[in-house]
């Protein structure tokens, strides 16, 4: 799942050592541990963003921030683990009071999952019912938060009511709902181990967009696209479950689901630069575009120019490098659950050939998957998908 809603009306303990690595655009990285911020001198990325001058203090980098929460969130699974030794869902409990209420949100979420992201709808039939319609009310939510700022209404959407929306989400994790949606939520936090924070960072992002259209280096960016998706991946994985077979650590896996997130985040962004532009925004870091000769004016001018392509292909290559990482991770989840977000990953990741297809035209021309393209590459997503956990994964980003 990604940010990549459109428009609806909805009625009626750490692991030792741990690393975190910044990905840059020449393939270089930074690496901040527990001992510090390591050979920072050689990265300017990190380098830069940890420097704050004008309070005179060491400034967090935004993948130790996101890291914080993914160690928060991997520990309560394993608590879960550890009690029972499978993730499995508690039985069903009736919010708000009546079962045939309840089933009736999960089925409106589940149309509502199957009217706007088909294929992915599809992969979560094959999911068992519990986490299906779990993962139908976790889509549900996410495809409203980004309404308050994207949907038809957007204009009309303050700070204030994105606080009422985050008091709304305070209700419905004590048991709540506001309405038969939120009930379907309320359902699903209270019987998988899922904790409120990647729904409020998530919120967190649309607060960014409303007072926040560019972006000065890679470590902004990446905090933004954890928020407004980076955190699905981390909401799904208690829904998804991790295969009993799966040697990973927990972390690594919460990690490559954050990973999948930001891929895809990184990717909507090149797809849409045009449409963004058209509306003041620059999602790309200013910094980078400077490097290579490149202002707001050009992209707003929306003509492809030997930099703008050279450019894009730096981009492409990060977005690229976080697809990778996700990979890792997909073959951990609970078997049950890998053929919908292979194929996720997958069609995803061809969006970026798209781009490459379109001559780097990102500015009049939307790079999509043909429904060909798509439904070839379901097969290989279920190949991929019965193929079980052999490694362990290291919990960290490489480059």
């Amino acid at each position: 799942m990604s940010r990549d809603f459109g428009s609806i009306r909805v009625e009626k303990d750490k692991e030792k050592g741990w690393r975190l690595c910044s990905l840059s655009t020449d393939m270089k990285y930074a690496c901040v541990g527990r001992s510090g911020l390591e050979s920072a001198s050689n990265f300017p990325l990190i380098a830069n963003v940890l420097a704050n001058p004008a309070a005179g203090e060491v400034a967090v980098p935004s993948e130790q921030k996101v890291y914080d929460v993914v160690l928060k969130q991997a520990s309560l699974v394993k608590r879960k683990l550890g009690a029972t030794g499978e993730l499995d869902a508690k039985p069903d409990i009736a919010l708000p009071g009546n079962l045939s209420l309840l089933n009736e949100a999960y089925d409106r979420c589940g149309e509502i999952c199957a009217e706007y992201a088909k294929t992915f709808y599809l992969g979560t039939l094959l999911m068992t019912p519990e986490r299906r319609r779990a993962v139908w009310a976790i889509y549900v939510w996410c495809r409203r938060t980004d309404e308050l700022v994207d949907g038809p209404n957007a204009s009309q959407i303050t700070p204030t009511a994105l606080d009422r929306w985050e008091s709304r989400l305070e209700e419905l994790f004590q048991g709540r709902p506001f309405d038969m949606l939120d009930a379907a939520l309320a359902d699903t936090v209270a019987k998988f181990p899922v904790d409120i924070q990647p729904f409020k960072d998530m919120i967190e992002g649309m607060r960014l967009d409303l007072k926040k259209p560019r972006y000065k280096n890679f470590d902004e960016l990446y905090l933004y696209c954890y928020y407004v998706a980076g955190t699905v991946g981390i909401m799904s994985v208690p829904i998804m479950g991790i295969s009993p077979n799966s040697e990973a650590t927990t972390e690594s896996v919460y990690n490559a689901a954050l990973a999948l997130g930001i891929a895809n985040q990184l990717t909507n962004i090149l797809r849409d630069v045009g449409e963004d532009a058209s509306r003041g925004r620059v999602y790309l870091p200013q910094d980078e575009l400077a490097q290579a000769g490149l202002s707001d004016e050009d992209i707003f001018a929306g003509k492809v120019t030997d930099k703008w392509r050279n450019f894009m292909k730096s981009q492409i290559k990060r977005a690229r490098m976080f697809f990778d990482e996700a990979e890792k991770g997909v073959t951990e989840l609970n078997e049950a659950s890998r053929w919908p977000v292979w194929a996720s990953l997958l069609l995803y990741r061809q969006i970026l050939d798209e781009i490459e297809a379109n001559d780097y035209n990102n500015f009049t021309r939307r790079a999509y998957v043909s429904k060909a393209k798509k439904f070839l590459s379901l097969p290989a997503a279920y190949a991929r998908s019965i193929v079980p956990p052999s490694r362990k994964l290291s919990p960290v980003m490489k480059t």
